[in-house]
């Protein structure tokens, strides 16, 4: 059998995305067993979150005009009207004049507009005194100003994050649909391979570290993995046990006997399994240029190197987008680290590290960085990010064009 002609790995990208089916069967998990999942139809969210205004610090509620003025030489005075309890909806509204103690993440009282910290007040026998003017708004989150009912919250074929759990269980969401687990077979083929538990080799033999690298690999993307075995350079043996290994599983991943030797049959075996059949055999990389991808009967076989090293790094660039491709996730072309260009001036204190939340987008050639800007207490500003660019304690911000690092969401 010879080579088809050699991919490159965009065209094998390209081909993967076009090629492989998606699990369309879905169940119903706890949310707390759904890390990693992948969501299965979109999510809208039925109520706001939060449910009613909110403080984002400690401090006093107050109209932010009677604040106005306010300086640490000259202070401005407030009478101390009581407090919010936490976790308790406040026993009065706030008069003009007034101001009511908010613990944050406490209800806002009715009538006020914005909250002072308390490191810029401080109350004296019923009286504060107020050092800093602040503008309407300000450390405040509003009822629906992260999750507004009836929004789009999450769409069908996303993995599920960390983030995404915390914006669903914001929403007393218990249960999501998702696509089922997906199940791979693994079988090594070879002469010279042995187990790998094998204490003493003889001459020529071969320990099966590819199983434990290839599975490890799967097993760290959500998949379950059955080990079938090692089957020798034998037409008949290697075809049949690789066939009761299709039937049982999603996806066949075979290791070895990928190249084009007298006794190489992978590409032989894989055919016989069904149509299409193999769609890549040969890409243009090193190592791993004898690789091969195909599609039997609505399931994909991967044929892989069976030297470890281009195992170990044709699976883990080539086999975990299938992988995602077959778990139903929408695939989408984002590095897993890198230098982006930032698309707005971000301010920053010097003396402190900031972590800047950024959502990506490809524009001519080079990728950039767009903040995404929002209070602390947003969830949905985790969600929305594929990363955070770090802003060094010793620079004042970064400029609109300037390249910064960006540390990838995963």
């Amino acid at each position: 059998m010879k080579f088809f002609k050699v991919k490159t790995v965009e065209e094998t990208f390209t081909l993967i995305e076009e090629m492989i089916p998606g699990i369309r069967e879905m169940e119903t998990r706890p949310l707390k067993d759904s890390l990693h999942c992948i969501l299965a139809e979109p999510v809208v969210a039925h109520e706001n979150v939060p449910a009613f205004d909110r403080s984002t610090v400690d401090g006093y509620a107050v109209y932010a005009k009677d604040t106005y003025g306010s300086t640490e030489s000259m202070p401005g005075f407030l009478t101390a009207a009581g407090e919010v309890n936490m976790g308790e909806e406040a026993s009065r509204a706030v008069a003009r004049g007034e101001a009511i103690y908010v613990p944050t993440g406490g209800m806002l009282p009715p009538g006020s507009d914005s909250v002072l910290m308390i490191e810029h007040c401080e109350e004296i026998g019923g009286l504060l005194n107020t050092y800093k003017q602040i503008a309407p708004g300000e450390n405040v989150i509003r009822a629906g100003e992260d999750i507004r009912a009836g929004e789009l919250l999450l769409e069908a074929g996303i993995r599920l994050r960390p983030q995404e759990l915390g914006a669903l269980a914001a929403l007393g969401i218990t249960h999501v649909k998702v696509y089922r687990e997906i199940v791979a077979a693994y079988l090594s083929t070879g002469d010279e391979i042995v187990p790998y538990e094998t204490e003493r080799l003889e001459a020529g033999q071969v320990r099966d570290i590819n199983y434990l690298t290839v599975s490890g690999l799967a097993q760290e993307w959500g998949i379950k993995v059955i080990y079938g075995g090692i089957t020798a350079d034998d037409y008949e043996g290697f075809s049949s046990r690789a066939r009761e290994l299709f039937e049982q599983s999603d996806l066949l991943i075979l290791s070895g006997g990928s190249s084009v030797g007298a006794k190489d049959y992978t590409t032989e075996v894989i055919q016989s399994l069904g149509d299409p059949g193999v769609f890549v055999h040969g890409i243009s990389i090193k190592p791993g240029k004898p690789t091969i991808l195909a599609v039997a009967g609505g399931k994909p076989v991967i044929g892989l190197p069976g030297h470890p090293a281009s195992a170990m790094i044709i699976f883990r660039l080539f086999g975990e987008r299938v992988a995602r491709k077959l778990k139903g996730e929408i695939l989408k072309n984002k590095p897993e680290r890198i230098y982006a260009r930032m698309a707005k001036n971000i301010a920053s204190a010097p003396g402190r590290a900031d972590y800047i939340r950024v959502s990506l987008s490809e524009k001519d050639g080079e990728w950039w960085a767009d903040p995404i800007i929002g209070k602390s207490g947003l969830i949905t500003t985790l969600v929305k990010s594929d990363g955070i660019v770090e802003i060094l304690s010793e620079k004042e911000g970064v400029l609109q064009g300037d390249y910064v690092p960006v540390i990838l969401s995963k």
